[in-house]
């Protein structure tokens, strides 16, 4: 008998990059289903709504099997136990990010103590690329389209356009 391991990777992905995506995409081949799960976050002004977000991610993750994206709102904690996983994935991009992520990660186990957190850093080409430097640059005016994937930089175009 095999265990379904299952993992999720939690974000606002607002927009979803190509960091997001190479952080999914390798973790899709360390986990039986990776669970793209996009947060309806109320303390950060989003460019897209939540609905705009899941469907941006699923439209960058369509054709593969094993990822699934699901908007959700509350404790990621209780998110992951609903899921049927143990394992959240966290990208770490810098040392900077390190202290929030530990603690984070410290908080998380004890609230549902069989759960694990995996780090990955993104490839080296997408180690400066977040969400925030993203929608910052697109807001002013500047091109995005090596950051994002061709249907989110088309969606980004479609909003500076309103």
């Amino acid at each position: 008998m095999t265990k379904n391991r299952v993992a999720v990777y939690p974000g606002t992905f607002d927009p979803i990059t190509l960091g997001h995506e190479d952080i999914v995409r390798r973790a899709a081949d360390l986990f039986d289903e990776v669970i793209v799960a996009v947060a309806d976050s109320t303390n950060k002004k989003t460019l897209f709504s939540l609905d705009e977000r899941v469907a941006l991610a699923k439209g960058v993750f369509d054709p593969n099997s094993n990822i699934k994206v699901v908007g959700f709102s509350g404790l990621l904690m209780q998110f992951v136990q609903d899921q049927g996983a143990k394992m959240v994935v966290r990208g770490l991009r810098a040392a900077s990010d390190f202290e929030y992520e530990f603690q984070l990660a410290g908080m998380n186990r004890k609230l549902y103590p069989q759960f694990e957190t995996l780090f990955l850093t993104p490839s080296e080409q997408f180690m400066f690329i977040s969400s925030s430097l993203v929608r910052e640059v697109a807001v002013l005016g500047g091109d995005v389209q090596a950051f994002v994937s061709p249907t989110v930089n088309y969606a980004i175009k479609q909003k500076q356009e309103r």
